[in-house]
């Protein structure tokens, strides 16, 4: 029996976060929370059955939820989200694409997507409610921790440590044992050998 889930932030990110929960075929999707205006309307055949405020009322039909909002500058609103729904009693889910490859050697957070393509290798470590999207490649023994984007094609090679918060643009590519602080910006296609 799969566990339900619901999902929270109907925008672009969720239509890939769609995809890839209905490949992996562990989680029965009940429905989206969005804002008030798009309340009773659809996307991608679920539908959007309430705002932030109307959370409680699901806690006793479903227990796990993933966080679709995107993250592209600031990590704020993902993380008040993923804090205020822990608080609530909620369970993150780990949603991990069936075209991905994570090591069984590697460690996965709560909340965290793994996109379809992306490779997590031996000893990475993936904080909680993180973003490893869409070929992503995140090397042995990178540490990203919790609230990062890891945004399509990203490299993160091996030793690399990624504080918390972070975002990593498309195409970019941090050198290996390289330190990024928490909060920080990575545009795509940047190829960052030192801070």
């Amino acid at each position: 029996m799969k566990d339900k889930i619901i999902l929270i932030g109907g925008g672009g990110h969720c239509k890939s976060c769609i995809d890839v929960i209905e490949e992996e075929n562990k989680f029965e999707i009940i429905g989206i929370i969005d804002t008030l205006e798009k309340v009773g309307k659809y996307l991608l055949n679920y539908p959007i059955i309430g705002t932030d405020e109307d959370i409680l009322n699901y806690s006793k039909i479903v227990s796990c939820f993933l966080i679709t909002v995107g993250q592209i500058k600031t990590p704020e609103k993902r993380m008040k989200l993923y804090v205020n729904l822990k608080d609530l009693g909620f369970k993150p889910a780990i949603v991990i694409s069936s075209h991905s490859y994570v090591s069984k050697h590697s460690k996965i957070g709560e909340g965290t997507i793994i996109m379809h393509g992306a490779t997590i290798n031996a000893g990475a470590q993936i904080g909680s409610n993180c973003i490893i999207n869409s070929h992503a490649l995140i090397e042995h023994d990178a540490i990203i921790e919790s609230h990062c984007h890891i945004s399509t094609g990203a490299v993160i090679n091996g030793d690399a440590y990624i504080g918390t918060g972070t975002f990593i643009g498309s195409q970019a590519m941090i050198r290996e044992g390289l330190k990024i602080p928490d909060y920080s910006v990575i545009i795509g296609g940047a190829a960052v050998f030192k801070i």
